[in-house]
């Protein structure tokens, strides 16, 4: 969006936070058309343009994606018509930095739009479907704090009188006349069985699963190593809940070069004026290393050396641009300098 400043130049907005873990938020996240890059015949973007572009950046389809986009899409089949029982869930699991909140958020993306278009509202109804709901796990959480958190998604009113059998209520009767058809439960590595507070949480989300008609999807770091699959509550959730792992992108799969391919759809959607095409793909092997594999490494590592490029006006990434960039720790500690005398 543009606006004019009070020198009159033209300048670009801001965007708006919104917070996807309500209603409001997550619909204007699904609805907001994805950034992309310029077509053949647009207009050049402005350098503030082209700043907020990298910035956000595109969505890259990964294996992740289409696999829980799949899987997701199966459960929701196959427990459309069970109404005594919880329906199948699926947990999506990995280390960090291995895109599992953006495949959360994309599927998401994807069932609300399917629903609009298959179910556009009647015209003057004022009340709108709510086909996903979006909710994270708070830092030790409580049964009342994570009911707490599903009543936030939906604006259900509540004081600090309002007791947890209250919520539990409001939020089940909410949820099934809202329509929700999948729930998408983020950070649930943060879930502790082994505590007063995280069993009663666990227990939660169990007779959740069960009051409300739709599909259960949760994501978090390396899930299977964690105390929420131990004991009594863990057998129940192992043997209702079905795996997507994500996991660091491998330099040569079989015949398949599933790294170079994610290198080469990000080159391509880069902005700049003077980017050599294949410059990206010559140095996947440098980039593997210094990133390890992780899609979120990678993607910080070629947004920031696009922002360079701009700011310092070469418009175009090198070696030397990506060298430049300070990583996330895990990554950096990763990484092990080569010897870089080499020309670039």
């Amino acid at each position: 969006m543009n606006s004019t400043n009070a020198a009159g130049t033209a300048t670009t907005a801001e965007p708006v936070p919104y917070a996807v873990d309500t209603w409001h938020g997550f619909q204007t996240f699904a609805t907001t058309p994805a950034p992309a890059p310029p077509g053949p015949g647009d207009p050049e973007r402005s350098i503030e343009e082209r700043l907020a572009y990298h910035s956000a950046f595109v969505t890259v389809r990964t294996p992740a994606i289409d696999t829980l986009a799949l899987s997701v899409r199966r459960l929701m089949l196959l427990g459309r018509h069970q109404r005594t029982t919880a329906r199948p869930s699926l947990i999506l699991t990995g280390p960090a930095a291995t895109g599992k909140t953006t495949a959360l958020l994309e599927v998401g993306r994807a069932c609300h739009l399917a629903h609009r278009r298959q179910h556009p509202p009647a015209p003057g109804n004022g009340h709108s479907v709510v086909p996903v709901a979006y909710v994270l796990v708070p830092p030790g959480a409580s049964a009342k704090t994570l009911t707490a958190g599903f009543a936030r998604y939906l604006g259900i009113p509540t004081t600090a009188r309002t007791t947890q059998a209250q919520l539990m209520q409001a939020v089940t009767h909410t949820y099934n006349t809202a329509g929700v058809r999948l729930v998408l439960i983020d950070e649930i590595h943060r879930l502790n069985p082994r505590t007063t507070t995280g069993a009663e949480a666990a227990d939660l989300l169990k007779d959740l699963t069960e009051q409300i008609g739709a599909t259960f999807v949760y994501a978090g770091i390396d899930v299977t190593t964690t105390a929420l699959f131990s004991g009594v509550r863990g057998a129940q959730l192992a043997a209702r809940a079905s795996l997507v792992e994500t996991g660091a992108l491998p330099a040569r799969l079989g015949t398949r070069h599933p790294f170079t391919d994610l290198v080469t759809d990000l080159e391509a959607a880069l902005d700049l004026r003077r980017h050599r095409t294949g410059t990206l793909p010559r140095h996947a092997p440098y980039l593997h290393q210094r990133t390890a594999g992780c899609i979120g490494s990678l993607a910080r590592l070629i947004r920031e050396a696009a922002l360079t490029a701009i700011l310092d006006g070469t418009e175009r990434i090198t070696r030397t641009t990506l060298d430049a960039v300070r990583l996330d720790h895990q990554a950096e500690t990763h990484h092990r300098p080569q010897h870089r005398g080499q020309a670039r």
